[in-house]
């Protein structure tokens, strides 16, 4: 039996961005957490940003499910998501206040997120816990994977290693010191190639600028700004010495697609005993809508 859309609304936000039209679109159904999955995926498609999310309230106060759709997938954890939904119930449920705190219950686990109201944006920060250091490949393993992504060996930042980091979502972080601008995905099963050393996508990272790119595993859509990567990124900078702990990383993105961002990461503990990664961004509220 078809099921009845009258009256679902969503909202659509830009994030890591202040200015609409700019950052990284989502669309957010703040009612959408009991549609079936293969409607929620349908939906997905249909609005056509790079990821939706559709919620519905928990058992406790502040607390709501949240299932996350790509164009082609459901994930069990996905950053910009996360940060932009909890701002969209930041302005329906807490209008008024300055400040909230909300948990997302995703597949993979729980993130805590706090809200704040700024002047036209948000801002949205998410714990996303201990980072997971996983694969780490030598220079002769590194390179099929240098080649499925159109890159030489001299482009390599020196004596840092290709390795797999996951707050959420397994990582391959591909530290560069140049040749950002000509990394793409020319392997035709990349993604299996990835699950090969426990990766589920890749992210190229100049070392010197801290600007990524990542897509996905077909090389066809350029993700604009991805939060689930920002949290390895932080992680991998601080345990090989190119960041402190304690400070503010602001990691670039976007630039290639003709929509920059920056994405804030802050990572707690010591270089080699990290406790947590939090990563901030800006959320724009942009459009909202019904179908009929």
């Amino acid at each position: 039996m078809p099921v009845d859309l009258h009256h679902l609304t969503y909202r659509h936000v830009d994030v890591f961005a202040r200015e609409p039209l700019s950052g990284n679109g989502l669309t957010v159904f703040p009612d959408g957490g009991n549609l079936p999955p293969d409607l929620m995926q349908r939906l997905t498609q249909e609005m056509r940003q790079f990821e939706s999310i559709f919620l519905s309230p928990g058992d406790e106060p502040h607390t709501f499910r949240a299932r996350i759709f790509t164009m082609e997938e459901e994930l069990d954890f996905a950053g910009h998501p996360a940060l932009g939904a909890a701002c969209v119930l930041h302005a329906l449920r807490e209008p008024e206040a300055a400040r909230a705190e909300w948990v997302l219950r995703l597949n993979a686990r729980d993130v805590s997120i706090s809200t704040e109201r700024m002047a036209g944006w948000y801002t949205a920060t998410m714990d996303q816990g201990q980072p997971a250091f996983l694969s780490e490949l030598t220079a002769e393993e590194a390179e099929p994977y240098l080649a499925a992504l159109s890159l030489m060996p001299d482009m390599l930042a020196p004596d840092l290693p290709l390795q797999v980091i996951s707050t959420g979502l397994p990582y391959l972080i591909v530290p560069l010191r140049a040749g950002l601008a000509e990394a793409r995905i020319v392997h035709p099963r990349f993604g299996d190639l990835l699950a090969q050393i426990g990766a589920q996508f890749v992210y190229v990272l100049d070392v010197g600028a801290i600007e990524g790119r990542t897509w996905d595993n077909d090389g066809r859509v350029e993700d604009i700004a991805t939060g689930s990567a920002a949290g390895p990124v932080g992680a991998y900078l601080v345990r090989h010495g190119h960041a402190q702990p304690g400070t503010e990383i602001v990691i670039h993105q976007g630039r290639f697609v003709g929509r920059p961002s920056e994405i804030a990461v802050r990572v707690d503990g010591e270089t080699d005993a990290i406790r947590s990664v939090l990563v901030r961004g800006d959320v724009r509220m942009v459009a909202s809508g019904r179908f009929d």
